[in-house]
C-alpha cells in the first residue's frame, strides 16, 4: 500500500470517532487514539523537517546508518514490537484536538508529502540528516521513513480501536 493511500485510510478513519472515543484513555500508559494521531504527524512532521534540510545542505555526508538503521531499511520497516522511548524523549502527546483538528493536520501531511514525492528522489543522496538512533539518513530515507512509522502503528490503532468500538 502506497504511503498516500495509508495516510488517507488514517484520515478516514477519523470520521468514525465521537470525541469521547477519540480521547478515550483505557489505563494509565496507553495513549488516546487521538494521541496516537497526535503523535504520527508531530513525528511525520519532524522527518519531513529534515527531509528538507537535506535539500538544503551544501555539504556531504560520508557516515551511514547504523546497525539498526540498516535492518529497519532493508526489512521495509520496524521489528514486530512495542518501542518505548526513555522518557525524557516520551511525554505523552496533546489529547486535546478534535477530529476537525487531527483531519485538517492529516490534510497539511499528506499535501506535504505530495509536494515532496515527485522531488525527493532529486535530492543529493549524500546530503544527510543523523537520526538518533538510525544514523544518517538522507531525504528519500527521512520521508520513506514517514510511512514506515504510519505502518508500524497500525497495530496500536487496532489494539486502541478494540477499547472504543
Amino acid at each position: 500500500m502506497s504511503d498516500n493511500k495509508l495516510l488517507n485510510i488514517f484520515k478516514s478513519d477519523l470520521y468514525n470517532y465521537s470525541l469521547d472515543q477519540l480521547r478515550y484513555i483505557s489505563e494509565e500508559g496507553v495513549w488516546s487514539i487521538g494521541q496516537m494521531y497526535d503523535h504520527l504527524m508531530v513525528v511525520a512532521n519532524e522527518y519531513l523537517d529534515n527531509m528538507e534540510t537535506c535539500a538544503t545542505l551544501n555539504e556531504e555526508q560520508p557516515l551511514g546508518k547504523t546497525q539498526f538503521g540498516e535492518q529497519l531499511y532493508r526489512n521495509g520497516g520496524f521489528p514486530l514490537i512495542k518501542i518505548r522511548l526513555p522518557d525524557e524523549l516520551n511525554s505523552p502527546p496533546n489529547n486535546s484536538d478534535s477530529n476537525e483538528d487531527l483531519i485538517i493536520r492529516m490534510d497539511q501531511l499528506i499535501q506535504r508529502m505530495s509536494h515532496w514525492e515527485s522531488k525527493v528522489d532529486y535530492i543529493n543522496p549524500n546530503n544527510k540528516v543523523e537520526h538518533g538512533g538510525f544514523g544518517w539518513l538522507n531525504a528519500k530515507e527521512w520521508y520513506d521513513l514517514v510511512g514506515m512509522h504510519f505502518r508500524h502503528h497500525l497495530r496500536q490503532k487496532d489494539e486502541l480501536e478494540s477499547y472504543i468500538l
